[in-house]
């Protein structure tokens, strides 16, 4: 059995697909690089998947689909995985040689004592286009370092702090266990593949490293705002889903419970902006509904996150309103950087 299982997403992706897996390849025979080429047909993407697979034919699997989008690409990876940990590195990003290294070792030993936690987490690093300074997402302050820990142990998570799927590796059978499974066609389900998995991780561990370089900048992607808000839409979605998903009341564990809650907190909040941001009427319908949609789910929830600061910020009212909430986020999105 291999250690750990990397799923590449790949979609028309020649242009930056192979410094991507040239990065995966020095993890050895301890890795399975999985490429999925999720229906590419304006490039070179599946010659490049299957060239390295006949290159590194006990590293690196070429794997060819129907277009189902990166959530179904993800669910293919999983599918094919046979290493004992997941992770999930998009095609444009890479991860750091030296962290790697000490990531790879580190389970390594937790698999050998007999300690495989549920949950990796490590650094990720906002590789932004342009900017001089690069921004390192790090849990110093909310997560023990170099040791096992539950969720009891967890500190308080500050804003921006959020665990995404740059900053975690799963235990792959925890993750088909819980019946984990992406949906088809459908942009930003990346915050339910670390959303999901969360009530079901018993055990993990933090190493300080900057392992996962986030490459953002680009006018094509899926977080560049003008594209964010012609597919809000997708991004309402997986919204509705993520607050179907769990009965907050029924989440046990008081510090799981308050960061799953932030979490949904800062979905509703870009939700609610993007929709701003777009001003038609119609948008700002969708927004209401939105917001309806929670209080019909759970009213306490509903109350909870519309009378926080964030909550308030974005549901002030009239066009002088929506003008702050527009200022709000551009001055976090300043200070953040994330898109």
């Amino acid at each position: 059995m291999k250690l750990l299982s990397v799923a590449i997403p790949c979609y028309n992706s020649e242009d930056y697909m192979r410094h991507c897996i040239e990065t995966l390849l020095p993890g050895g025979e301890d890795v399975e690089i999985i490429i999925v080429d999720d229906g590419s047909v304006k490039d070179n993407t599946a010659a490049i998947a299957d060239e390295y697979a006949q290159k590194y034919p006990t590293i690196v699997k070429a794997v060819h689909q129907e277009n189902g989008g990166h959530g179904e690409a993800v669910n293919t990876g999983l599918k094919h995985a046979t290493g004992l940990y997941f992770k999930v590195v998009d095609s444009d990003d890479w991860v750091d040689a030296e962290s790697y290294q000490k990531v790879i070792t580190k389970l390594n030993d937790l698999v050998r004592e007999g300690n495989p936690v549920d949950m990796m987490l490590c650094n990720y690093v906002y590789e932004k286009q342009g900017a001089k300074h690069k921004r390192v997402i790090h849990y110093r302050s909310a997560l023990p370092q170099d040791q096992i820990f539950s969720w009891n142990d967890v500190k308080h998570f500050h804003k921006g702090q959020y665990i995404l799927m740059h900053s975690v590796i799963f235990r792959t059978q925890m993750l088909k266990n819980c019946g984990l499974e992406l949906p088809k066609h459908t942009f930003y389900v990346d915050n339910i593949f670390v959303y999901y998995p969360l009530p079901y991780v018993k055990t993990m561990y933090y190493m300080d490293v900057d392992l996962y370089r986030y490459f953002i900048g680009r006018s094509d992607q899926s977080v560049n705002e003008k594209v964010m808000i012609g597919r809000v839409d997708q991004q309402i979605k997986v919204n509705k889903i993520m607050v179907d998903q769990y009965d907050m009341k029924a989440i046990q564990n008081p510090k799981l419970r308050k960061y799953m809650i932030s979490y949904l907190e800062i979905m509703m909040t870009v939700s609610s902006i993007m929709l701003i941001r777009s001003g038609t009427p119609e948008s700002l319908q969708k927004k209401k509904d939105l917001w309806q949609y929670l209080k019909k789910k759970d009213a306490g929830l509903f109350y909870k996150l519309y009378f926080g600061i964030f909550g308030r910020a974005m549901n002030l009212p009239g066009k002088g309103g929506r003008k702050v909430s527009v200022f709000a986020y551009k001055l976090a999105n300043k200070v953040m950087g994330f898109n």
